[in-house]
């Protein structure tokens, strides 16, 4: 669910069930035309809804980190840190565009990278997502 979803009592309620926050980074540098961004947000999108509906019940989309550029990986592993320290056991980043990886995120649980992912697979992205999930959740 978006964090935008829930209302103050509903939130209280329900908290407890959504353990896990997914933090969306688009990696933008501010030099893309208007449909080059657009390009990036849907592809950011599109992935990330491989990760929203099928764990629809236990996580909660916070809103993207848009840019890149000098600092972002501090920013990021600031906001994971954050995060967690709010309640959320599990911080996990996804990214369509970077190449993001694991030893530079080090708050986070788990990093998603869609860059990362297609070169170490043919066409399993959707299984591979979903297994990675389940195996930080058993950790």
């Amino acid at each position: 669910m978006k964090f935008s979803d829930f209302e103050v009592e509903k939130w209280k309620e329900n908290r407890k069930f959504y353990d896990t926050c997914l933090i969306p980074f688009t990696g933008l540098s501010g030099s893309e035309s208007p449909p080059e961004t657009v390009q990036a947000l849907e592809r950011l999108r599109d992935f990330m809804d491989l990760v929203e509906i099928p764990f629809k019940g236990r996580i909660v989309t916070y809103p993207a980190i848009q840019y890149g550029g000098e600092g972002y990986v501090g920013l990021i592993n600031e906001v994971c840190r954050k995060v967690k320290s709010s309640g959320f056991q599990y911080a996990v980043v996804l990214t369509a565009d970077i190449a993001l990886q694991e030893q530079e995120i080090i708050e986070s649980d788990l990093v998603l990278s869609l860059p990362i992912i297609e070169g170490s697979l043919e066409g399993k992205i959707n299984s591979n997502i979903g297994m990675k999930i389940q195996e930080m959740w058993r950790r």
